[in-house]
Parts: C-alpha cells; structure tokens; sequence
C-alpha cells in the first residue's frame, strides 16, 4: 500500500520567492519594489471547512461592507459565530432572508449542510490528504461554489504552493502590468504564462494582486 502524502499548510515564503527571481526578472523587479508579504500567519490557524465556505456564499456578488452586515445579522440570528450544519439548522429560509440572504443564497447553504452531512465536505485533516485538484472537484460540487473559492481557500486557508487562479481578474490584469501588455491576457495565456513560475505559482498569484492594486 502506498502511504498517504499528507500535504502541510503553508510554504517557505522566502525560497519561493528566490525561485521565482531566478526565473522571472520583470516578477523579481515587481517583488524587490513590494518587498516581502506577510500572508502565512492564517496557515497556522484552525479552520472549520463548513463555516469558510459557508461565509464565502455570503460574501458573493457584494461588498465587504454589505457581506459582512448580512453575516453579523445571521450570527445573531443563530446565537454563534460558527456557522456549521448544526447552527444553521438553527434558522429557516425565511429567517435567513430576513437576514438579507437571498434565495439562491440559503439553497447554497442547505446544499452546503447536506453535503456536510452526508461526509461529502473534508475537514482540513481530511484537505491535508487531498491533492489540490481533488479539492476543486469535490468542493466545487456544492451548489454556489466555484474553482475560484476553492482556490481560495488553497492559497490562504491550506497554503498549497502551486495555485493560479486562472479566472481572477486581479491576477490577468497584474500580468498584464508586467508583462506591459495591451490587454489582460485571457485563461490559455496565463497559464503559460505561469508555467514560469511554477511550482510557486500561488506566492506570483499573491504579488499579482499586489501589482494589480498598484503595488
């Protein structure tokens, strides 16, 4: 029997980051002008799969501000901070749109518990596990829940190295900038592009933003 890889959370940030000044001297001129990130601190901390996903349905299509109200309002509604199958069965549909979640919005949540329940939604043990890819697939599966949220959820939930949101707007308009292009490049473009910088890809990700931002 071969033995189960266990992949750990996080990465050596500052080996990733020589690798990839190595191999990309415009990424390298880019990382020497925003200096180091601080973005492992959330790698040590325990997460519950459930309550990230559940939060990152919340927050879709609206404002931090706004997400973050609506969220605050279904805490309450709940009388805990976590939300996990066992709180929100606590709140029906209509109390939940009363919160200001929408329809579609809390179909996501009674999928996302049901899935919980029936042990198709992985614990970080079980993620550790997991390739990345084989979390995409089974994440992914829950109604309202895309590649990109699993991604993110690799990158800064489980710090798996080699993430490139490819549909990120943040991340093609960031190449663009370094690359000096005219247009941000689409899906097939940045994947080769990226092949550069693997396997590393998740630390370019997170300076793309950075560039992105005006960084």
């Amino acid at each position: 029997m071969r033995p189960v890889l266990i992949h750990p959370r996080g990465f050596d940030l500052e080996a990733a980051r020589r690798a990839l000044a190595r191999r990309d001297p415009r990424l390298a001129a880019a990382m020497r002008r925003i200096g180091p990130l601080d973005v492992g601190t959330r790698w040590s901390e325990p997460f519950d799969t459930v309550d990230v996903l559940a939060r990152a349905i919340l927050y879709q299509q609206l404002s931090g501000k706004a997400a973050a109200t609506i969220v605050g309002r279904v805490e309450r509604a709940i009388g805990a901070e976590r939300l996990h199958v066992d709180t929100l069965a606590r709140i029906d549909d209509e109390r939940l749109r009363a919160c200001g979640v929408s329809a579609a919005k809390a179909r996501a949540l009674r999928d996302l518990c049901a899935r919980a329940e029936g042990g198709e939604v992985p614990d970080a043990r079980r993620l550790a596990r997991m390739d990345s890819e084989a979390i995409v697939e089974q994440l992914s599966a829950v109604r309202g829940i895309g590649r990109w949220t699993v991604e993110m959820l690799l990158i800064f939930r489980l710090g798996r190295p080699d993430v490139l949101p490819l549909d990120d707007l943040g991340i093609r308009r960031g190449t663009q900038w370094l690359d000096g292009l005219d247009a941000a490049p689409g899906r097939r473009e940045l994947a080769e592009r990226g092949e550069a910088w693997a396997p590393w890809r998740s630390l370019a990700a997170l300076y793309l933003w950075r560039i992105a931002d005006g960084g």
